[in-house]
């Protein structure tokens, strides 16, 4: 891929691309000559990150939770880039809560940004995809759908959303050529995991305990599969959730 001219890149969007996850996601892109949009909340965070990747990169900022700014954002890109090639599905937000504390405004909250903001972009992006004629769409996933985890019950819900709606986008897409798949990290060592682990001592005991590499995973060990399923090496796979865990999701 590292052949192409600016002009004929392949264009993507990465959700949440200037931090953690999202970061190492669109540092592998714009490493691979893909035209990167990073798409976040904090400008001042874009703009280090996009100054960071250099010329591959541009950021647009949109909070996706205003679903009305949706269908006007997908159509500027379209407009100004000619065409979508992927979509990378990885803005979230966590929230740790025991069960009975979570206010039917802290799960509509999460619900919102991780799962009906990712089904309103999937679908304007999917509109520009269908008249190309292909397309990849890669989404971010989670332990909490592979297994029950206490006090992350609307992350839980959204992301086991994120799953179901990954295969039913497959069947309904993939004789439109695009393809839609997942990946679900596991306890990968980022800014946000860190805060969390570190001041839950036994919660990291238990993570490590449960791996069998017994280590946490690196961001670039998500990145490099989202870029498989982004890519052409991938272009038979589809509706797939490809777990990035040291066996996490397996462990005993």
């Amino acid at each position: 891929m590292s052949n192409y001219s600016t002009a004929a890149s392949p264009v993507a969007i990465v959700t949440g691309g200037a931090s953690g996850l999202g970061y190492a996601i669109a540092e592998k892109f714009v490493k691979n000559n893909i035209r990167t949009i990073i798409i976040g909340r904090n400008e001042e965070k874009l703009q280090a990150a996009t100054q960071a990747f250099g010329e591959y990169a541009t950021y647009i900022v949109c909070d996706l939770s205003n679903l009305a700014e949706i269908p006007k954002l997908v159509a500027e890109i379209a407009e100004r880039f000619g065409k979508i090639d992927i979509l990378v599905n990885n803005a979230g937000i966590n929230q740790k809560k025991p069960f009975m504390d979570v206010t039917d405004e802290d799960f509509q909250n999460v619900i919102m940004t991780n799962l009906t903001a990712v089904f309103s972009l999937s679908r304007e992006v999917v509109k520009v995809m269908v008249e190309q004629g292909n397309g990849s769409i890669v989404n971010i996933s989670s332990m909490a759908a592979q297994y029950g985890i206490p006090k992350v019950i609307s992350y839980t819900a959204a992301k086991t959303g994120i799953e179901g709606m990954t295969k039913a986008m497959a069947v309904e897409l993939s004789p439109m050529g695009i393809r839609v798949n997942c990946v679900a990290p596991g306890f990968i060592a980022t800014d946000m995991s860190a805060k969390a682990l570190n001041n839950d001592p036994e919660r990291k005991n238990k993570v490590l305990s449960r791996t069998p590499m017994g280590k946490l995973g690196e961001p670039a060990d998500v990145a490099e599969a989202v870029y498989f399923y982004a890519t052409q090496a991938a272009k038979y796979v589809t509706g797939t959730v490809l777990p990035v865990d040291g066996g996490n999701s397996i462990g005993f």
